[in-house]
């Protein structure tokens, strides 16, 4: 057991630096007396949860952050260089790194020193080689093809250190075949603290989805294998869909609300979640990301707004004149997850009877986020405690539905034993597949370009618009972009509420004002939030009113031919020559 302390206590010193040839190999730490026991192998693999998983603000760039989503969905009051078409090839980049990968691999390599029996080792072995699919499946999202390591290199092996990129098609197989060996040796009991076999179903549908839209959509990187890999999303999804996973239900008021607003993770759905602990003083931030003014002020973006349907199921974007109603008037007989995701006319806090309009000193937008917004009790800085989901069943859900819809094996049964399930938590109709793709919705078809005509293109688009409002600020979006090849859409103008003038404004439907928009001088009315126009808030054509702009002198542009892939960092190819810059970069 010494030996193994000293083994995890020089993993974590090690663990900061991030490159292979950084550091010495973990074999020089003599491993031989090391996993003896069942305790020993254990201590060891449970060090990859915390290493691994993503976390509640910032992981990879953002891009994989558990409420902190930075593409089209949530819009901040800055934005960074992938949003603007400032990205250049960086010298280094974090994400280009291989610690955690080392550990995984150093554990694979020497498990069996303690020749322990296989019905011991093989179920820590299969958490092991979770992680290694949950590693490089983060790797190829964001770089394609990447040198597949499977050992740890030794002071005297330097080939190791110099591997090429191995095709993304070779590393999607051995992420797959890690998965399949995970799914066969894990254990079966529902538990969101731990890696199972229902996590690594869910893993393996959310891979295969991914990497399967990606192959169909990205024709110019001409890689084969598409079905095969959608149809192994629709397997993994509807072994999980047997399993002992269901939708979270209560009141449909609040019940998606109240699945995020938990300090335990809500066990019918929840798969796998960070867990907080308030006595352990492990908290993350998500109260004050959402009212403080010094924290981005983050906000709901118009087109996703829009995208939410009314209560009956209907389009909201059909109604006349609804790109210019004010917010009180299009917030009525929504989508009831818009009221759970946002504050709208009547919103009190947890624990609360007060009811509070939108607060501008914390959006940009005026769609102010309360998804996993707990008490007032929790909104000093870095003090929320709430559970955060990892892989729950309603995306698993999702994931089996597109996979069928792109296959064109999608039937309405498959539609009500997913869609329809997610819909029913709010107390709404299902979809209807023959409707949806004999009335295709102009509006999301307009987004979503890249979808064909014709066939299945009407249920797509409702899944995707499913998948975006049940998912929103579950960090998916920007990878969803990514494989749907629809990456222009984050060179739109960011955009919010509707005002059709300076004035004031009720925001909470009581007919009194709550908000006043000014060009010179404010009025002398108490109670009132106030923006000047042009300093404060800006709106489409000014004093003559319009959607506010949020950023409107930033330039945002996305590259077709490059930006769907990160650039290798030049020091990595520096310091191997075998590496192979992306296309444009």
């Amino acid at each position: 057991m010494k030996n193994l302390i000293y083994i995890i206590v020089a993993v974590m010193l090690l663990s900061g630096c991030s490159k292979f040839l950084d550091r010495q190999p973990l074999a020089s730490i003599s491993p031989n007396n090391a996993f003896n026991s069942e305790n020993e192998l254990q201590l060891y693999v449970n060090s990859f949860y915390s290493a691994n998983l993503p976390n509640a603000d910032d992981d990879n760039n953002g891009f994989y952050s558990l409420y902190n989503e930075d593409a089209d969905n949530i819009v901040k009051n800055s934005m960074g260089d992938q949003l603007t078409g400032k990205r250049v090839v960086p010298v280094t980049d974090g994400a280009w790194g291989w610690s955690k990968l080392r550990n995984i691999n150093y554990f694979l390599q020497n498990y069996g020193n303690g020749h322990l029996d296989t019905a011991v080792t093989y179920k820590y072995v299969a958490v092991a080689r979770f992680f290694r699919a949950f590693f490089y499946f983060s790797m190829v999202t964001r770089y394609g093809d990447v040198p597949y390591f499977t050992k740890v290199p030794s002071e005297v092996d330097s080939t190791l250190l110099k591997l090429p990129r191995t095709s993304r098609v070779a590393v999607t197989d051995s992420i797959v075949a890690d998965l399949d060996f995970a799914i066969n040796h894990l254990g079966t009991a529902a538990d969101p603290a731990a890696v199972t076999k229902w996590t690594a179903l869910a893993l393996k549908s959310r891979v295969c989805l991914f990497e399967g839209t990606f192959r169909k959509y990205h024709t110019e990187f001409k890689l084969s294998g598409a079905e095969d890999l959608l149809q192994k999303c629709v397997d993994a999804s509807t072994q999980l869909m047997q399993g002992p996973y269901s939708i979270y239900t209560d009141d449909p008021s609040t019940s998606y609300r109240n699945l995020f607003s938990s300090y335990d993770p809500q066990r019918k759905e929840v798969i796998l979640a960070r867990q907080y602990s308030k006595s352990a003083q492990i908290f993350h931030n998500v109260n004050y990301y959402t009212i403080a003014a010094s924290y981005g002020k983050p906000g709901l973006e118009k087109k996703l707004v829009n995208s939410y349907l009314m209560k009956d199921g209907s389009r909201f974007t059909d109604l006349q004149g609804y790109d210019t109603m004010t917010f009180v008037h299009e917030m009525q007989n929504r989508d009831p997850r818009l009221y759970q995701t946002i504050r709208t006319p009547g919103y009190t806090r947890l624990g609360s009877t007060i009811k509070l309009p939108t607060s501008f000193t914390a959006t940009t937008t005026g769609y102010q986020l309360t998804k996993y917004v707990m008490g007032t009790a929790d909104d000093a800085y870095m003090k929320c405690y709430n559970a955060l989901s990892i892989f729950r069943y309603a995306e698993v859900l999702l994931n089996f539905a597109e996979a069928r819809a792109e296959l064109g094996t999608l039937t309405q049964g498959d539609l009500n034993n997913s869609i329809k399930l997610l819909r029913g938590r709010v107390g709404m109709p299902g979809l209807d597949m023959a409707q949806a793709n004999a009335n295709v919705d102009p509006y999301l078809a307009a987004q979503y370009s890249n979808v064909a005509a014709g066939g299945n293109q009407g249920v797509i688009l409702e899944i995707r618009r499913e998948r975006r409002i049940e998912m929103v600020m579950e960090g998916l979006r920007w990878n969803d972009l990514m494989r749907w090849k629809e990456g222009h859409l984050l060179a739109l103008q960011y955009k919010g509420e509707y005002f059709p003038k300076p004035g004031q404004y009720d925001l909470d439907g009581d007919l009194k004002p709550d908000l006043e928009i000014y060009t010179t001088t404010k009025s002398s009315t108490s109670g009132l939030q106030f923006l000047k126009l042009g300093t404060d808030v800006q709106l489409e054509n000014g004093a003559n009113g319009g959607a506010i702009i949020v950023l409107g002198n930033v330039s945002k542009t996305f590259n077709e031919n490059k930006d769907y892939l990160w650039p290798i960092p030049t020091q990595e190819m520096q310091l191997n020559p075998n590496l192979v810059q992306n296309p444009g970069w």
